[in-house]
């Protein structure tokens, strides 16, 4: 994890979003910098997957600004231009959208090809040590429907990759995971904060956010709460609807910076 004085590679000021009068984003304010993990956290309906998608065009806000190195979303015109922003921004959704009729690396391969331009010697090159970063390296030719949830999860997450984003985006990726496979996806994007890639993650797994984030947004009702470095969110937060959240998430109140969580993510990880 790390924090740069720059620019922020993600700025969100004053959004908001509305779906035929209903209000949903209400003057979000976000900013994520390159090399950080950033978590959205907060009860269903929030509005935090909505973030997500307006950083990559699928939505656009009727009001404020989003940009993403350096570009304007808003200011985005044709499918052209949104195609070139999503080269810089992978998304890994909740559903794994893996095509059904492909093997593993044709599913990892057919982006890079297609879009990058990639010649298929170093398009497979680089999926197959996408595919032993996740641990799948066995399961090139496999196809999706042979794979449990996690794997599948974890070849989403290698496709995304094979993309060379400058950003990944990370939406609830582990809710329709059964719980034992849980913390096999959550090592491998664990690695990947450890190695520096910037992430945004919309997540309820609380303990998780806590050991991997640099800075943690709680929303509620289309707005931020609050935010702030993870280790005070967790330990201090200062709203009493945040504290009320985290103690129906954990089951227990917030800890004492100086009593950590029992579980820790290196404990998670030795437990798969």
């Amino acid at each position: 994890m790390a924090t740069e004085a720059a620019a922020p590679l993600v700025a969100l000021k004053d959004v908001h979003l509305a779906f035929g009068g209903n209000p949903v984003l209400k003057g979000i304010d976000l900013e994520v910098r390159r090399g950080q993990a950033v978590s959205i956290i907060g009860p269903s309906g929030s509005g935090k997957s909505t973030i997500l998608r307006c950083l990559t065009g699928l939505l656009e806000p009727q009001q404020g600004t989003v940009t993403v190195g350096g570009v304007s979303v808003r200011e985005l015109r044709s499918e052209a231009e949104r195609i070139a922003l999503r080269k810089r921004v992978g998304f890994v959704f909740q559903q794994y959208n893996l095509f059904p009729h492909l093997t593993v690396l044709q599913n990892l391969t057919i982006a890079p090809l297609r879009v990058l331009g990639r010649g298929r010697t170093q398009a497979e090159a680089t999926a197959i040590a996408l595919l032993r970063k996740v641990r799948l390296a066995d399961k090139a030719g496999a196809y999706p429907g042979e794979l449990s949830g996690g794997q599948q999860q974890r070849v989403a997450i290698a496709r995304a990759l094979a993309m060379e984003p400058e950003l990944i985006l990370f939406d609830e990726v582990t809710s329709a995971l059964d719980p034992e496979t849980v913390g096999e996806v959550l090592t491998v994007i664990g690695d990947l904060v450890e190695e520096g890639l910037t992430c945004l993650l919309v997540t309820h797994e609380m303990r998780f956010a806590h050991d991997i984030s640099d800075e943690v947004y709680f929303t509620e009702g289309g707005r931020i709460v609050e935010h702030g470095p993870a280790s005070r969110i967790f330990s201090a937060p200062r709203s009493e609807r945040t504290r009320a959240f985290l103690n129906r998430s954990l089951g227990a109140a917030p800890r004492a910076q100086a009593d950590p969580f029992v579980f820790s993510f290196d404990k998670l990880r030795f437990a798969v």
